[in-house]
């Protein structure tokens, strides 16, 4: 990867992990804005989810990471969460708005799409986003997805509205 790389797996460094990604990304609306949980309001929010992310290795149901810059290694700047399905991965992810724009989220999406459909078990990688995120939708493109179509009223989004919102799928499978 020539913008990022993935550091570690969340959860590796509870306590550092938790306060930089407060301070990077979760704790953003903007940021936070197209995803499928409120700004954390304070650090003891992050510190939950950062536990419970860490379980998620623990159980295989999912596999978070945490991105940091390849200039600055103690530059948290956000995370990829893939979780494995019966033959398929379906890939979450976050960028500080810092990093918005450099071709990371592209970057680190191809080469997780890359890496899951070289498993034999895997035959399809997929992701999704609200319609109206465009820059996420042309983060799937780039990173070789094909649009399937509109799932209607499919995720609740609850910085856009309390109900659920119309959201476009993207795969690509073997």
């Amino acid at each position: 990867m020539t913008a990022s790389q993935l550091h570690h797996h969340l959860g590796h460094d509870p306590p550092e992990d938790a306060s930089s990604i407060f301070d990077s990304y979760a704790s953003d609306a903007i940021v936070t804005r197209h995803l499928g949980w409120r700004p954390h309001e304070a650090l003891r929010d992050t510190k939950s989810f950062v536990e419970s992310a860490a379980r998620e290795w623990e159980t295989g149901r999912g596999f978070p990471l945490v991105v940091f810059t390849r200039t600055g290694p103690d530059d948290l700047i956000g995370m990829f969460h893939p979780h494995v399905r019966p033959g398929r991965v379906n890939y979450g992810y976050v960028l500080a708005r810092h990093a918005w724009g450099n071709g990371c989220a592209t970057e680190i999406l191809t080469w997780l799409v890359d890496h899951a459909l070289a498993h034999p078990a895997i035959f399809r990688a997929e992701a999704f986003c609200d319609v109206d995120n465009l820059a996420s939708a042309r983060v799937m493109q780039k990173a070789g997805m094909t649009k399937e179509g509109v799932l209607r009223r499919y995720f609740v989004h609850p910085n856009v509205s309390e109900h659920p919102r119309d959201c476009v799928m993207y795969a690509r499978v073997r």
